[in-house]
């Protein structure tokens, strides 16, 4: 049995949004790795599913290191989103966050210069 057919089947049998490290805990001796490392094994299959497939994936992402089935994703992700919008405090006087201006992403650093072989002192001989 492959490792997505395990995950699978520990997916239908919780019905909940799972993290890799709880899906290597349930699966046990049922994933056919005999990896050291489960964790990445599963999360590696998962990912690779998931952008291979795109929307025709068994699974889908809930959120970071989160997975469930995509029968499934509907509802966890539309109260999951309901969640998120109920707690979220109200914009200050009534402005929608998406009127706001953006930020631009920070500027790399240059990398630091190197001094040059005139800038040097050093001891050398006199002559």
């Amino acid at each position: 049995m492959s490792t997505l057919a395990v995950v699978e089947e520990i997916l239908r049998e919780t019905a909940v949004p799972m993290s890799v490290r709880e899906i290597v805990e349930r699966a046990g001796a049922r994933l056919p790795s005999k990896s050291k490392t489960p964790d990445t094994v599963v999360a590696r299959d998962l990912s690779m599913d998931i952008k291979r497939k795109g929307d025709t994936s068994l699974f889908v992402r809930t959120s970071p290191g989160r997975y469930t089935l995509r029968t499934l994703a509907g509802g966890v992700l539309a109260s999951e989103g309901a969640a998120v919008l109920r707690s979220a405090a109200p914009s200050p006087a009534g402005t929608s966050m998406s009127a706001l201006p953006q930020r631009k992403p920070a500027a790399a650093a240059p990398p630091p210069a190197r001094p040059r072989d005139s800038d040097v002192q050093g001891g050398g001989f006199a002559g």
